[in-house]
């Protein structure tokens, strides 16, 4: 492992371009300190799987963690932006409750597809990247996962102070963990910064948000609309034992993918340590984080079942468009305006 990769950078992100009305609407409100103003039928009538909606939710809430280059900390708590974020979550939430709409009830009926390693792996990502994908693919791939891997866990601790006994011991001794057990080498958002790099990719948190696409920027926003709503937080429970038991074999394959790359150390090590760790996460999630928390509530059953199959669904269209962009030998990449970047040569993920 390359012991002298940078850590994900401490200073705010810049912030980008607008994808819309309301999006834009956010950029020129945190640029000047004035309320947001947009059409009023911009929100209702807003896509709530597109562009506009998911940058502007993924820029409100980023206020909630290291907020924007010349964006006063004030701002995290400004009343108009908070409405507006709470119209742009109803839209979403409602989108995702439409689509789960005979989804699973139970964490039974949710989590029992996930026990079994499918014999069908044709619409898996991380075998596509370990078998037959290019190294400007895995470059992609890198890319767009840092929005969440340069913050890993960080949502999830939302939800201790609204857990109690086992669920919350089980929630903190995996985050525990996540955080690098007590050394600072070894925090996983700090892992994944040594990944970029050994891919030659700008290791900046928040660097790639402009290459990102509504669908992948959904699957982190869902993390924080669970996070920050203590009403959610049986969903966020949900989603976290989702991610922890599906994480184990997704990530076998994804540091045999970099191995087969002569990617790196670093980038081999990232995802050979989820592989035993979260093996183990595994089973403390299911028997004390969720068990516990049904204990205890267990009118949040259905909650539970409900994040989980949300990130499900949320990940299984992230993989479509992967997969469906690179199988035409283009990139899974958003283009912003004025670049004219294109191909399938290396650039996308455009390195430092």
């Amino acid at each position: 492992m390359n012991a002298t990769a940078p850590a994900p950078a401490r200073s705010a992100p810049a912030l980008v371009g607008g994808r819309g009305d309301v999006s834009s609407a956010v950029v020129r409100s945190l640029r000047t300190g004035r309320p947001p103003a947009h059409d009023p039928a911009a929100v209702p009538d807003a896509d709530p799987w597109g562009e506009d909606l998911q940058l502007a939710l993924y820029l409100l809430y980023e206020l909630h963690y290291r907020g924007f280059a010349g964006v006063d900390d004030d701002r995290e708590w400004d009343p108009e932006l908070l409405r507006l974020r709470r119209a742009l979550e109803d839209r979403f939430l409602g989108a995702l409750r439409t689509g789960l709409e005979d989804g699973p009830r139970t964490v039974d009926e949710a989590f029992a597809p996930l026990l079994v390693e499918p014999v069908d792996l044709s619409g898996s990502v991380s075998r596509h990247l370990e078998t037959d994908g290019e190294l400007w693919q895995l470059r992609e791939y890198a890319a767009l996962r840092s929005l969440y891997h340069l913050k890993e866990a960080d949502p999830h601790l939302w939800v201790v102070p609204r857990l109690t006994g086992r669920a919350k011991a089980g929630m903190v001794a995996v985050e525990y963990d996540e955080f690098g057990a007590g050394r600072a080498e070894r925090i996983h958002a700090g892992l994944f910064a040594a990944l970029l790099d050994d891919l030659g990719l700008d290791t900046s948190y928040g660097a790639h948000l402009d290459l990102a696409p509504a669908v992948l920027l959904a699957t982190v926003n869902l993390m924080s609309l669970f996070g920050l709503h203590r009403a959610l937080r049986g969903a966020l429970v949900g989603h976290f034992a989702c991610v922890e038991i599906t994480s184990s074999p997704g990530s076998r394959r994804l540091a045999a993918a970099m191995r087969r790359y002569g990617a790196g150390p670093a980038a081999e090590h990232f995802y050979a340590e989820h592989v035993e760790a979260d093996a183990v996460h595994e089973q403390v999630v299911r028997h004390e984080v969720v068990g516990g928390l049904l204990a205890e509530e267990p009118g949040l059953e259905p909650d539970v079942a409900f994040g989980c199959a949300a990130t499900g669904l949320l990940e299984d269209r992230l993989g479509t468009h992967l997969l469906t962009a690179w199988g035409a030998g283009r990139s899974a990449l958003r283009r912003p305006e004025g670049d004219a970047s294109g191909g399938s040569s290396g650039g996308h993920a455009r390195p430092r």
